[in-house]
């Protein structure tokens, strides 16, 4: 006689449902911290909730978070370029250079996004033809980015661009809309279907996860990472042009600072800084809650240098936290 055993019935638990798993995802957590922090400045401030209070906000972090979405392909391709804040220098000084020799606002803005992305191109063949290592790659092109326009301005300042150049940082689209809010809104979305619904964005978590088996897979392991670098310098480059329209002038010093600042971006948006993970959405509405904390601290006129201490910690929690849930989960198991 045969023993016959009846196949489990499978119950479906509501519990494992896409929707359970979307409110539990880090980007929802991200979507409650950044509402947390909408209410907490609209009582801290009474000026918060004013049109142009919240428009002036975007003014914070949307040319940071425009280097944010290229910056999250690149780091979960496993690598990362903190030269960023020095690109937006030499493109702003190579825009400055250019308007002494009276060229207009749309040779301005070419010259601009193309010594971006000549850095980019830069950065991407040292790493992916030579085979350095990209943090130390962009160490040293930081340095040698920067020290270029510290040597053609020095102590001075390149001003008098033409109004219409003004429009990129100053402008509004409609009411209070600016023209680089809806810059960044149309990049995310142009970013999120490149990462989640092209196989280019397959190749980059594949690569970020296993670059050796990418490589056996037939994925163009160097070719993507250096088209990764050439769009993190694309992106610097626009963000070059917005910044130096908003100032209306170029200094050596601008956007000092800002690597930190868009790799914390990035951290917080649930990218894994050892790379095969992560996503734009989050990315997204990381930059918003980066916006809303700057701004609502500087509404309550606190120090800039306090800003730096609390970005600076806030990158090393979101890094540890992670590991710190690991060691925990382990030394339950």
């Amino acid at each position: 006689m045969t023993d016959v055993t009846p196949e489990a019935r499978h119950i479906p638990d509501r519990l494992d449902s896409p929707l359970r798993a979307a409110i539990l995802s880090w980007p929802a957590l991200l979507l409650v911290v950044a509402v947390g922090l909408f209410v907490a400045n609209s009582f801290l401030s009474p000026y918060f909730l004013s049109p142009w209070s919240l428009s002036d906000a975007t003014f914070n972090f949307t040319e940071k978070a425009i280097i944010a979405l290229a910056m999250a392909l690149l780091i979960i391709s496993g690598e990362i370029d903190l030269s960023v804040a020095a690109i937006i220098a030499l493109a702003s000084t190579m825009m400055g250079l250019a308007l002494q020799f009276g060229v207009g606002t749309p040779g301005l803005v070419v010259i601009g996004i193309l010594t971006g992305l000549f850095c980019g191109m830069f950065n991407g063949f040292l790493v992916t033809r030579l085979g350095l290592p990209s943090i130390v790659v962009t160490i040293g092109t930081m340095s040698f980015f920067r020290g270029i326009s510290f040597i053609v301005l020095g102590d001075q300042a390149f001003k008098g661009y033409p109004p219409a150049f003004g429009f990129f940082g100053q402008g509004y689209v409609w009411w209070v809309v600016s023209f680089e809010f809806v810059l960044f809104l149309v990049c995310a979305v142009l970013f999120y279907v490149l990462l989640h619904r092209t196989n280019f964005g397959r190749h980059v978590f594949v690569i970020g996860n296993n670059p050796m088996a990418a490589r056996f897979s037939g994925v163009r392991v160097e070719r993507v990472k250096f088209i990764l670098f050439c769009l993190t310098g694309l992106m610097s480059g626009i963000a070059a042009v917005l910044l130096t329209s908003r100032l209306a002038s170029t200094r050596p010093s601008i956007a000092l600072g800002w690597e930190l600042e868009v790799v914390t971006m990035v951290v917080l948006g649930g990218v894994s800084i050892l790379g095969g993970s992560g996503s734009i959405p989050g990315v997204v509405i990381a930059a918003f809650i980066m916006g809303l904390v700057t701004f609502g601290l500087g509404l309550l006129n606190v120090p800039g240098i306090v800003m730096s201490i609390f970005i600076g910690a806030l990158l090393i929690f979101v890094i540890a936290l992670p590991i710190v849930f690991r060691m925990i989960r382990e030394r339950r198991a």
